[in-house]
């Protein structure tokens, strides 16, 4: 599930960013919704507000590290909204890596492209795959703030297992699947 998600959101991400080169100009606001939403073509050298655009180099290893995590702890998944979660987070990382390592000026200083802009919120301009990293990491939040574990369980099956074997110490004590 995580690599199909991941593969379904690296490609509708570097859809958008071909529709946005072949289709767009560049640097010139396209109304979609008034003032509400924008499309705004840029080439993002640098992270968020093109900030760090001498070390690009440095996002590049960021990313790929962050993909190698998300795949090793996705190994071991046994949740399926965990599994929901690094798959669109993972294949938002890969959306921008891939820009990373594709895109002008070259390997691995490649320029993201960005496009949507919603000027009423922020005056930052993003793309599919910041919107997936995005929610991805609000998601991982919600679920380490609600104890969903990766097997499925939560903190307090865990607790209450624990409770009612310190209660019948002659009864098996659980095993955690994670360690």
């Amino acid at each position: 599930m995580v690599a199909i998600l991941a593969a379904l959101v690296l490609a509708a991400d570097q859809f958008v960013k071909h529709l946005t080169i072949t289709h767009l100009p560049l640097q010139e606001s396209v109304p979609v919704l008034g003032g509400f939403l924008q499309l705004y073509y840029v080439r993002n050298p640098g992270a968020a507000f093109s900030l760090g655009s001498e070390v690009t180099w440095i996002f590049t290893i960021a990313l790929s590290v962050v993909a190698a995590v998300i795949i090793w702890k996705a190994l071991a998944l046994r949740s399926r909204l965990w599994a929901v979660v690094f798959g669109c987070l993972l294949g938002g990382v890969l959306g921008n890596l891939t820009d990373r390592l594709l895109r002008e000026p070259g390997f691995p200083v490649g320029e993201v492209v960005d496009m949507i802009s919603m000027p009423w919120m922020m005056p930052a301009i993003f793309n599919v795959a910041d919107i997936f990293i995005v929610t991805g990491m609000i998601s991982v939040a919600l679920l380490v703030v609600f104890g969903l574990r990766f097997d499925g369980t939560r903190d307090r099956d865990h607790a209450a297992a624990e409770a009612a074997a310190s209660e019948n110490p002659d009864e098996p004590k659980p095993v955690d699947v994670e360690h």
